[in-house]
């Protein structure tokens, strides 16, 4: 998954960015609303965390210019204790849920957990394709019962994946949801990752149909064809 923090007090951003690229999700911030609203308007997130009070444009005006542009990516408002009027502000604006400050970094993962999953049918924290699963809550990954040791990189590319079964993925959409917008992208770097997840999950298991498919000219998909 891929966020995008938009947060004007520097310590707190970059201490979310810190604990959420810990459990693998790509993470990019913003300092202030209008960086926030060009991010979130060019780019494809899974989940905007957005404060409320921003400098330059504020967080509810973000909120709402996002929707008018048909801009549909949870957002999560963060607010100040005990401002009311904000939540619902911001909830009247589009947005999808609230968080109140201070809060604890497990309540704010359990927050984005959720909203990640809404436009995904609410899959739950149980992906699989045939016998291969992955617990996005524990980071367990096995095949025909048997654990697989992945990087944190190879989890976040397999739970894409495995998010979009069936789904071929071209290899631009993988880097803006696998990887932040600073990140150093080489144009071998998606290839270098899918062998390294086809080396662990289809190589191994060399009596079962392989899973990782190369779909020539378009890109790559996770499952069996029916």
């Amino acid at each position: 998954m891929r966020i995008l923090v938009v947060e004007d007090e520097h310590k707190i951003a970059n201490s979310i960015k810190r604990g959420l690229e810990q459990e693998t999700y790509a993470v990019d911030v913003a300092y202030d609303g209008e960086s926030g609203f060009d991010l979130a308007s060019t780019t494809d997130y899974d989940v905007i965390i957005l404060d409320v009070m921003l400098p330059k444009m504020d967080g509810v005006e973000v909120c709402r210019q996002l929707r008018q542009a048909h801009i549909h990516t949870p957002i999560l408002m963060l607010t100040a204790k005990g401002q009311l009027n904000d939540k619902v502000e911001g909830l009247n604006a589009g947005a999808d849920d609230y968080l109140v400050k201070p809060f604890a970094f497990a309540e704010l993962l359990a927050r984005i957990r959720a909203l990640g999953r809404r436009p995904k049918e609410s899959l739950g924290s149980m992906l699989s394709a045939a016998d291969l699963s992955l617990n996005t809550l524990t980071y367990e990954v096995a095949r025909a019962g048997r654990h697989i040791d992945l990087s944190k990189k190879e989890f976040a590319l397999l739970e894409y994946m495995l998010r979009n079964k069936n789904r071929i993925l071209t290899k631009d959409q993988i880097i803006n949801h696998v990887w932040h917008y600073d990140a150093d992208i080489l144009p071998n770097t998606v290839e270098v990752y899918i062998g390294y997840l086809r080396n662990k999950i289809d190589k191994p298991f060399t009596d079962k149909p392989s899973l990782l498919q190369t779909v020539r000219g378009f890109g790559y998909k996770i499952g069996r064809d029916s």
